[in-house]
């Protein structure tokens, strides 16, 4: 599969017209999030587990995996395999965090995420290539950077034309890569690979193709429909048949309902500044507001996300008496919750976020002491001046560059 793997900064790329399907994997999910905190494990056997006698192995990094060390091995079994292994306890709370911040960079990107568990998710960028001015994988390894950059773990992606070839494409990837499956070459890709790696194939079905024959894809494919119909069952057969083939018509499919907006950044070296920290609160409470009012929807709660420098992450939040998407009232409330509960230290990452969203179909409950609608209004006439001349048409004046002011 070496002609399809991409290596990180490389500026050739195969042919990825119509590969607007990406799967994104997060490498050893659970062990990476921990050691980013223990960088003198890195390189070591290291599993996620509770270390009871009764345990399993929630992950195992790629040094243990070389033992024979997988996820959902009894922990006893995994000391036998490698009796140097080094067990870290979860730390409960803490994936989720980093997941709900991945999936959030992938819904910048596109709003077609569908997440299969906290450490993947399947992409459709067909839609959003144009509008990012970018083609799907230069998209892939942009999305790899930030998740590095931001998160502080790796991903590898699998970019193809369907569901089922970007999934086996970023297995393949693993770790820390991307694997291109041009349209044009899904067979020649699919073809050599044994039966076990068609979507749905277990044990069962997989020694009832053996007895027919089968052994590849290359031969499932070539079978003719009746007879795999006959042997496996018509809803098994077809399905396989199919994605032999190369076809898979499943579209992504999104969480149904935005349960809450937000925007965060990494700063390049950990920041302090007070001041620096509350612009930077500005320019992302003006994100989510915009994001807000285009989707029709205002939030009740404000909340911050701060990471400090020893990646020690914490969320406050505080509830509105009225619903707003006032990137002023956002902003002022932002700042607030950042006084009281980071007042100092240097911070890697900082987000803003607004959850308890609804259409604001009933109106909007207004201060007598309020400057909100004011300032409302304004951003609305902001608004349609970005969309008639670009997104750097209106700002705040405190957001301007000293050569921009």
């Amino acid at each position: 599969m070496a002609r399809y793997r991409v290596t990180t900064g490389a500026t050739t790329l195969p042919d990825d017209t119509g590969c607007g399907m990406l799967h994104v994997d997060m490498d050893a999910f659970f062990v990476s999030v921990e050691l980013r905190t223990r960088p003198e494990l890195v390189g070591k056997p290291v599993v996620v587990a509770g270390g009871g006698p009764r345990s399993v192995v929630a992950a195992a990094n790629y040094p243990a995996r070389k033992f024979g060390v997988r996820s959902a091995m009894p922990f006893a079994t995994a000391m036998r395999l490698c009796p140097h292994l080094i067990n870290i306890p979860p730390t409960f709370g803490l994936y989720g965090e980093v997941s709900r911040g991945v999936m959030e960079i992938f819904r910048e990107l596109t709003p077609l995420v569908e997440p299969l568990s906290l450490d993947e998710a399947f992409l459709d960028v067909s839609g959003a290539l144009k509008r990012l001015g970018t083609t799907p994988a230069r998209l892939g390894a942009r999305l790899r950077a930030r998740v590095v950059a931001e998160h502080g773990i790796v991903c590898s992606v699998g970019v193809a034309r369907v569901k089922f070839v970007a999934k086996l494409a970023s297995g393949m990837a693993k770790p820390d890569g991307m694997v291109v499956v041009p349209a044009a070459e899904t067979l020649a890709f699919l073809h050599p690979l044994p039966v076990s790696a068609l979507w749905g194939v277990g044990q069962r079905t997989g020694e009832r193709l053996s007895q027919l024959g089968l052994h590849t894809i290359a031969d499932v494919a070539a079978t003719p429909l009746a007879r795999l119909r006959r042997s496996v069952g018509n809803a098994v057969g077809e399905h396989l048949f199919a994605l032999a083939n190369g076809h898979d018509e499943r579209a992504v499919v999104p969480e149904s309902a935005e349960k809450s907006i937000g925007a965060e950044v990494t700063f390049d070296v950990d920041q302090h500044d007070k001041g620096v920290l509350e612009l930077e609160l500005l320019r992302l409470s003006e994100r989510v507001a915009g994001s807000l009012r285009g989707r029709g929807l205002r939030g009740r709660t404000v909340s911050i996300k701060v990471r400090f420098a020893d990646f020690k992450t914490i969320t406050r939040a505080r509830t509105l008496v009225s619903a707003t998407d006032v990137a002023r009232e956002i902003h002022r409330v932002s700042v607030e919750l950042l006084a009281e509960h980071a007042p100092s230290g240097a911070l890697r990452l900082i987000g803003v976020r607004v959850e308890g969203l609804d259409t604001g179909e009933d109106g909007e409950q207004l201060l007598f002491d309020s400057p909100a609608p004011r300032w409302r209004d304004a951003e609305v006439a902001a608004d349609v001046a970005r969309s008639k001349f670009g997104a750097a048409a209106v700002r705040p004046a405190s957001l301007l560059t000293p050569r921009e002011g």
